[in-house]
């Protein structure tokens, strides 16, 4: 297995700080041992004291009043499981082939936006990060870095993360470029006909920070900072509320990289999807970030699973805290999660290394995980490890 212990050794690192309605060029010069946190909610804390509040609370909200954000952890913590004892798990591999490459566990960090309102490297310090790891990368088209940019220090498979926009040439552009780059798929976001409503960021009257941009959605005299209150009025022509599954099938046939979806809840909509070119389905609620009281996604699983048949790979984000958690959901079918905002808080508290750290962390618990309940090998992780209620 390529994945690699962080060395104990102290790390100096630089925090860009976000401060309404400017991003300075001060640094934070704090120096954190990373090997002394234990678990994601450690970096979690370290990053809320790092993070200006306002980035901060664009990176935990969820729209309403945060329903799903919460049960989205809380589900996975419901189910229990039933370990199996005597077996030999002296030899473990939680290794998994993903878009066409091993990597070191069943396990994507997914698409998040504004990485450089943590780091001032941004999207390219994830992208050192998750490779040092082995981890795939999904890139999010809201990145501050460039698909080229972030392509240029990334080992292991890239993801491109679209929205279909208004501009559907626009769209088709965006993906081929995704593909010129090196991009092993595209993750298309289905769940965005409008934005949800998340009053944190409207509270904060957040914004693009003065100095940043939303590098991959530039357009000639079209600048993507603003003033406002919600990324909204600046970027309401990346999405599409006439949106509909002929354009899914249009953009699957303009690419020769795979398609896969990401907002899938239901079953009908699973089938759907394959139906019209997908070729991998991600069951997301958006992190709670869209129409509050959603669905858990750890509840939808199972039946998107058993919809798709074995047809594609599907894997499962929100409220993943836990290599327990990934254990959970491949006992629920699912082929990798995805994780988003550990991966922000391991960004925030220590650049390419906080990442490395954080998804080191949950490789390592997932590795215990699978000891613990009697498995040596990702096949053994089956449905019956979980407790029936």
């Amino acid at each position: 297995m390529k994945c690699k212990p962080v060395s104990a050794f102290r790390v100096e690192f630089k925090f860009y700080r976000y401060a309404a309605p400017a991003l300075t060029d001060q640094y934070d010069h704090s120096v954190a041992n990373l090997d002394d946190l234990l678990n994601v909610e450690e970096f979690a804390a370290l990053a809320e004291a790092k993070l200006e509040p306002a980035a901060y609370d664009y990176y935990r909200n969820g729209s309403g009043d945060e329903i799903t954000v919460a049960e989205n952890i809380t589900a996975w913590r419901g189910l229990g499981l039933r370990p199996r004892v005597l077996v030999d798990v002296s030899q473990r591999n939680p290794t998994i082939d993903l878009f066409g490459q091993r990597v070191a566990a069943p396990l994507l960090v997914a698409p998040t936006a504004l990485h450089q309102m943590a780091d001032p490297e941004g999207e390219v310090a994830t992208g050192r990060g998750a490779s040092a790891a082995d981890i795939p990368l999904v890139l999010s088209s809201l990145s501050t870095r460039t698909i080229e940019d972030v392509a240029a220090v990334t080992t292991s498979p890239l993801v491109m993360q679209i929205y279909i926009a208004q501009d559907r040439d626009f769209t088709t552009d965006l993906a081929r470029r995704a593909q010129a780059a090196g991009c092993r798929a595209l993750m298309v976001t289905l769940d965005t006909p409008i934005w949800g409503t998340r009053e944190r960021d409207i509270r904060n009257k957040f914004h693009v920070p003065k100095g940043m941009k939303i590098a991959n959605l530039e357009r000639p005299g079209q600048p993507t900072g603003h003033r406002g209150s919600g990324l909204g009025e600046a970027l309401s022509w990346t999405i599409d509320p006439s949106l509909t599954w002929a354009d899914l099938e249009t953009l699957a046939r303009a690419v020769d990289i795979p398609v896969w979806v990401k907002g899938v809840l239901r079953a009908d909509d699973a089938v759907r999807a394959i139906d019209h070119g997908a070729a991998g389905i991600a069951v997301s609620n958006h992190g709670g970030r869209q129409l509050d009281g959603t669905i858990a996604t750890a509840r939808a699983l199972p039946e998107v699973v058993a919809a798709v048949n074995g047809q594609a790979p599907v894997v499962v984000d929100g409220g993943i805290r836990r290599g327990s958690d990934i254990l959970r959901a491949i006992a629920l079918g699912a082929t990798a999660v995805q994780v988003g905002r550990p991966v922000l808080w391991g960004l925030a508290a220590g650049g390419a290394a906080g990442v490395t750290r954080v998804l080191e962390l949950l490789i390592t618990e997932f590795s215990a995980a699978m000891a613990l309940a009697g498995c040596a090998h990702i096949d053994e992780i089956t449905p019956d490890l979980i407790a029936k209620v």
